[in-house]
């Protein structure tokens, strides 16, 4: 199958119309028709090569929304028929077999396939596909294909952390950031039962910040705070203020990727029995009950859809912060 895609030659340059071919499908593949694809902050920092390791030419995008257009010979096609819609994200297969995939957490298997990371083969494209059937998710009929889209990465990096860390509808919140995965925790966390702080340095941001379900504003936090802070920026931050911020044996968990090593001092963090933690995007269960309960809640991303032939201006809005907040392309 010939697949026609956007690809950037070099490091923070134009995309253009680039074609490859596709081996034949594998027992557990899927290929899917991309009708949509969000624009994430990794997708420009893989065309931007900003961590050092792009492999060019890259063709970026792994928040796609499509439709399954063909399987390979294992795939259970009473869960994956041909036609039905569907979400391919960050993760796109893995071994399932390691120590991780089998105790379903297939998204920490060190062999897991990153759509984003693959370099030639990523969602900026007519077709994308999943090297294991599993890791393809039905999209409830109650979200809108060019929202869904960035549920498959930012939907399914902020919610898993509610789950793994406990956290509680009586839990004081806090979420760092409003942005693409900013706008969508507080919508989580919201209807989670948690009272919602927002922190940001944007006070225009503070009318969309109450829309999505915050019940405070601020631009820094005050000490001994919160149950659970969630950090969705990638900008650096004063960690001890953060630390400072939590209630005793609250948590940090930090999901943006900042641009400096993360430092705090031990007294901030240790008295208190407090706890940083990092988070990923979710594993295919997870990413499931997210889907499920964004639709039974009516949680959805605040998007812009752009037609895919305005793909380098669409860029360069997320590269300068412009979106509102999450950018899909439509394919």
């Amino acid at each position: 199958m010939k697949v026609h895609a956007f690809a950037a030659d070099e490091a923070g340059g134009s995309l253009r119309p680039y074609e490859y071919e596709t081996a034949p499908l594998g027992p557990n593949e899927v290929d899917v028709r991309v009708t949509h694809c969000g624009i994430c902050h990794t997708d420009l920092g893989m065309i931007d090569d900003e961590w050092g390791f792009a492999r060019f030419p890259v063709v970026a995008g792994h928040e796609v929304v499509g439709i399954v257009e063909a399987a390979g010979d294992a795939v259970d096609q009473s869960l994956l028929p041909i036609g039905l819609r569907v979400g391919v994200g960050g993760t796109a297969g893995s071994c399932f077999r390691c120590e991780w995939c089998l105790s379903g957490r297939q998204n920490l298997c060190p062999h897991k396939d990153d759509t984003v990371l693959r370099g030639d083969r990523g969602g900026f494209a007519s077709h994308v596909r999943a090297s294991d059937w599993r890791h393809v998710h039905p999209i409830p009929d109650e979200i809108p294909s060019a929202q869904a889209a960035p549920l498959l990465c930012a939907g399914t990096t902020v919610f898993p952390p509610l789950l793994a860390h406990g956290v509680r509808p009586i839990d004081r919140v806090a979420v760092v950031g409003i942005g693409g995965l900013g706008h969508l925790a507080i919508q989580f966390l919201a209807k989670w039962g948690c009272e919602v702080t927002a922190i940001s340095t944007t006070p225009a941001k503070e009318a969309d910040a109450r829309r999505f379900g915050a019940t405070d504003f601020i631009g820094e936090p005050g000490a001994n705070s919160f149950d659970f802070i969630l950090s969705t920026v990638s900008a650096d931050l004063h960690w001890d203020d953060y630390l400072a911020a939590l209630r005793p044996q609250g948590k940090l968990c930090i999901v943006g990727v900042p641009a400096s090593p993360i430092t705090a001092g031990a007294l901030n963090l240790l008295p208190g029995e407090k706890t940083v933690v990092g988070g990923i995007t979710g594993s295919p269960v997870t990413t499931r009950q997210m889907l499920d309960f964004a639709a039974r809640h009516h949680i959805r991303p605040a998007v812009e859809a752009v037609p895919s032939a305005d793909i380098d201006h669409a860029l360069d809005r997320v590269r300068r912060g412009e979106a509102r907040y999450r950018v899909v392309l439509e394919l």
